[in-house]
């Protein structure tokens, strides 16, 4: 038996599920749009721990969204994650942020693309096919009206992810399906978890980092007049 504890915080969602042998047994998750990870985040994973009735040395790893996603955001679940692991002697397994994301669809044929909102009109994106195997690179791209087009006349194209709101008002076409109001959860990443657990795919705790994909740029404050 594989009992895993998945933190996801890399957007908005503050997320923490625990699994066991790939299946969510507790879920714990507040889309709260101030970022208050920092405050709920170890609540969530003591609320979880509890309504399973196990405790932390019950665990046997710990996943963590890897990214890309929120600098803040990341480095929060990333620091919780990577503590838990020292104290508890753990290993830590990352779970791609995107991936995990495309989980939420279900479909036959056609192919997902996974979007994280980013600066005005760029998003964090990354192509996986009906079996959820990436087709493209995770990318920092700038979206326009043909964004994706060469997807889009091959067949439906389901975009997910905070991003589509903005993928939405500029791209018109009938193979688009967005779906909406979605956000990267720690119910996913459990089967995506036990998979790397399985043949120990897991992290160095002490230099591990997460995926930014860019680097954090800091805005200045506005000066007063």
């Amino acid at each position: 038996m594989a009992l895993i504890l998945n933190i996801e915080t890399a957007t908005t969602n503050c997320s923490v599920s625990l699994s066991k042998d790939g299946e969510t047994m507790v879920l714990k998750e507040d889309n709260d749009k101030s970022y208050s990870h920092a405050e709920r985040l170890h609540v969530y994973i003591d609320d979880v721990l509890n309504e399973a009735k196990m405790s932390s040395s019950d665990i046997d790893a710990i996943a963590v969204s890897k990214g890309p996603g929120s600098y803040t955001g990341l480095r929060i679940g990333v620091s919780a994650a990577k503590g838990l692991c020292f104290a508890l002697g753990k290993p830590l397994i990352s779970v791609s942020t995107l991936e995990a994301l495309a989980y939420q669809i279900k479909m036959d044929s056609g192919v997902i693309v996974s979007m994280l909102d980013a600066r005005r009109m760029e998003v964090y994106s990354a192509i996986y096919d009906s079996n959820y195997t990436q087709i493209r690179d995770t990318e920092a791209q700038i979206l326009d009206n043909t964004s994706f087009s060469n997807y889009l006349e091959k067949g439906k194209v389901y975009f997910i992810g905070n991003g589509v709101e903005k993928t939405k008002s500029l791209i018109d076409h009938p193979n688009a399906v967005f779906v909406e109001d979605k956000l990267p959860s720690a119910n996913e990443m459990s089967r995506l978890a036990l998979k790397k657990y399985k043949i120990s795919d897991t992290e160095d705790v002490a230099y591990f980092e997460p995926y930014y994909l860019k680097d954090f740029v800091a805005l200045k404050p506005k000066t007063k007049s």
